[in-house]
C-alpha cells in the first residue's frame, strides 16, 4: 500500500467517528426533549385556578360623583356660518385673547369664518326647565347651538338667554316638554385650599370625562377681567372642558371651568374656574332681565396701588382716585382726582377690588355715602350709583362691555316672521355688490319660528318681500302690516357663498317662500 493510500484511509476513520457521534447526540437530545415535553403536560396539583368575580360595582366617592353629576353635564356644539367680513382676519376664539398666550381658554379649535365650522364645549343644567350655565366664549357669535345630554344622548337646539362678557358667562336654554336632570349648587366661599375638586366636561369632544385634583389657590387674579377672581385647581382640564362644572367632594358645583395656564395648549396642572357664587349672581340677573347690570360711580384708579403711596398721604387704607368720569355719578356728587376714597357707608375701603365689588353690587339708583380724604381732611359725599354700561358708554376702553340689544324689531310679535333685523349702512350694503338699492340684515332667528322653518338665517340680508323693496326697518313694518295669517310670503334674500377661488365669498340673491301661519 502506498503512502498516499494509507493517508486517505487515515482521514476516513475520524470522519466516520464524527458522523456516529452526531447521530448519537441527536438521539439523546430527542429523548431528553421528549421527557421535558412529557413533564410540561403533567397536571399541576398545588395551583388554584383563577376565577372572574361577578360584576359587582366598587363604589367610591368619585364614582358616586360621576353618577350623580354626570347626567346634568352637557356637551355643547356650536355652528358658525361663513362671514365674508372675517375671511381675511385669521382665526377667532382660541388664541385671540389680548392676554399672554400662557393663559388660554380651552374652547375647541376654530376655523376662519370664511368657511362653515363647528366647535365644542361644555355646560351644566341648573334648572329642570332646561337652563344651562356655560362660558360666553363657548357660544359667542354662534349661528346655532346644539346641546347633547349624556344620560340619553338626545340632542336639543338651544337658545341664548343672555351673557356677561366681564365674567365670561352665558345662559342658554333647551326645551323638550320634560324635566331635565340638574346639578346642586354649593357655596364657593366655603372652599379651602387643599379641598378635593372634580372637573367634568367634554375635553377634545370626549363626553363625560371626569378628572380629580385639589383646590390649589383661591381668589386668583390673572389679569383678565375686573370681576374674574378664580379658583385654581390641578384637576386635569383641557380644551372642550370650558363651561363645565368644578365640583366638591359632596357633589356641589363650586365653579365654572373657564381657563387654563399652558405653554403647549394642553393640560399642565394649572386650571381656573370662576367661583359659583359669582356665577350665580350673573345667572340670576340674566334670567330676570336678559342682561347684567352693575353699579358704578365713574372713577378710575391704579391697579395694585403701592402702600407707600397711601403712607405718603398719611393713610393706611383707601383708594387714590386718578380720574373722575365727566358727568358721571362721582363727578356730579363733587369727587375729584387725587381724592382718596376711604369708606363707603361707614365701612372702610381696603383696596380697589373692595371698592369695585361693593359699588358693583349696589343696585343702580341707590345712594351711598362715600368718605374721602382730600388734603388730609375728611369729606363725605352722597353719590347715586349709576349703571356701569351707561356711565362708561362713551369710553372706547369699555366698549367691549356693552351689551346692545339687537337693533330693529321683533318681527315674531307683529308678523310671526320670528326674526330680529337691523338697518344696513349704504357703504356696508355697497360692499355686498348686489343688484338692489338696499336691504336689512337678520340679526337673530327665533327657534321654531316661521323664518326658521323657511330656512332664513342670521346674517341673511332681506332685499324684498313679495317684490316690495325692503331697505329699512320701517319698510318691513309697512310690508308686514299688509299680511294676514295664511298669506303667501316670498323673501328675496342675499347670502354669502364661496366663489371657488380660495377663501373669497360672494353675496348671491335667491328666493324663499312660504305660507304665513
Amino acid at each position: 500500500m502506498s503512502v498516499l493510500s494509507k493517508f486517505r484511509q487515515g482521514k476516513r476513520l475520524p470522519l466516520s467517528l464524527v458522523l456516529i457521534t452526531l447521530a448519537i447526540g441527536i438521539l439523546i437530545g430527542t429523548i431528553i426533549n421528549t421527557d421535558v415535553q412529557a413533564e410540561r403536560t403533567e397536571a399541576v396539583t398545588d395551583a388554584t385556578p383563577l376565577e372572574i368575580p361577578s360584576p359587582v360595582q366598587l363604589q367610591n366617592e368619585f364614582s358616586k360623583l360621576a353618577q350623580q353629576i354626570g347626567p346634568a353635564v352637557v356637551n355643547i356644539t356650536t355652528e358658525y356660518n361663513p362671514d365674508p367680513k372675517e375671511a381675511q382676519q385669521g382665526r377667532r376664539g382660541e388664541g385671540s385673547d389680548s392676554e399672554s398666550d400662557l393663559f388660554r381658554r380651552f374652547f375647541g379649535e376654530q376655523a376662519p369664518r370664511s368657511a362653515p365650522r363647528r366647535a365644542t364645549g361644555s355646560g351644566f343644567l341648573v334648572d329642570p326647565k332646561g337652563y344651562i350655565i356655560t362660558n360666553h366664549h363657548v357660544v359667542e357669535g354662534a349661528d346655532a347651538i346644539q346641546v347633547k345630554l349624556v344620560d340619553d344622548q338626545s340632542e336639543h337646539k338651544a337658545t341664548l338667554v343672555g351673557f356677561d362678557i366681564e365674567t365670561d358667562l352665558a345662559v342658554i336654554r333647551i326645551e323638550n316638554g320634560r324635566e331635565f336632570p340638574y346639578v346642586r349648587i354649593g357655596n364657593s366661599d366655603a372652599v379651602q385650599v387643599g379641598d378635593w375638586a372634580v372637573a367634568i366636561g367634554s375635553p377634545f369632544g370626549l363626553e363625560s370625562t371626569v378628572t380629580a385634583g385639589i383646590v390649589s389657590a383661591k381668589g386668583r387674579d390673572i389679569g383678565t377681567q375686573q370681576f374674574q377672581r378664580f379658583i385654581q385647581t390641578d384637576a386635569a382640564i383641557n380644551r372642550g372642558n370650558s363651561g363645565g362644572p368644578l365640583v366638591n367632594i359632596r357633589g356641589e358645583v363650586i365653579g365654572v371651568n373657564t381657563m387654563i395656564a399652558t405653554s403647549s395648549g394642553g393640560y399642565q396642572g394649572v386650571g381656573f374656574a370662576l367661583p359659583i357664587n359669582t356665577a350665580a349672581k350673573v345667572y340670576n340677573m340674566l334670567i330676570r332681565s336678559g342682561r347684567v347690570t352693575r353699579g358704578s360711580i365713574g372713577v378710575r384708579f391704579g391697579g395694585a396701588q403701592d402702600p407707600m403711596l397711601l403712607e405718603a398721604f398719611g393713610l393706611d387704607h383707601g383708594v387714590v382716585v386718578s380720574e373722575v368720569q365727566k358727568g358721571g355719578p362721582a363727578d356730579q356728587a363733587g369727587l375729584k382726582s387725587d381724592d382718596v376714597i376711604i369708606a363707603i357707608d361707614g365701612k372702610a375701603v381696603e383696596n380697589g377690588d373692595d371698592l369695585v365689588a361693593r359699588v358693583a353690587d349696589t343696585p343702580v339708583g341707590n345712594s351711598i355715602k362715600i368718605a374721602v380724604d382730600r388734603g388730609s381732611k375728611r369729606m363725605d359725599f352722597d353719590v347715586t350709583v349709576g349703571d356701569r354700561a351707561e356711565v362708561w358708554r362713551d369710553d372706547p376702553r369699555f366698549s367691549q362691555y356693552r351689551q346692545d340689544e339687537p337693533s330693529g324689531l321683533n318681527e315674531g310679535t307683529e308678523a310671526k316672521f320670528g326674526i330680529y333685523v337691523r338697518n344696513l349702512a349704504p357703504a356696508e350694503f355697497a360692499e355686498m355688490n348686489l343688484d338692489a338699492s338696499g336691504g336689512i340684515m337678520i340679526t337673530r332667528v327665533d327657534q321654531g319660528s316661521f323664518a326658521e322653518k323657511l330656512g332664513l338665517r342670521e346674517n341673511d340680508v332681506i332685499i324684498a318681500i313679495n317684490r316690495q323693496p325692503v331697505e329699512s326697518v320701517e319698510d318691513i313694518k309697512e310690508v308686514q302690516s299688509t299680511l294676514r295669517p295664511g298669506s303667501p310670503v316670498a323673501f328675496r334674500v342675499a347670502r354669502p357663498f364661496p366663489t371657488g377661488r380660495g377663501q373669497e365669498m360672494q353675496w348671491r340673491p335667491f328666493y324663499i317662500a312660504g305660507e304665513l301661519p
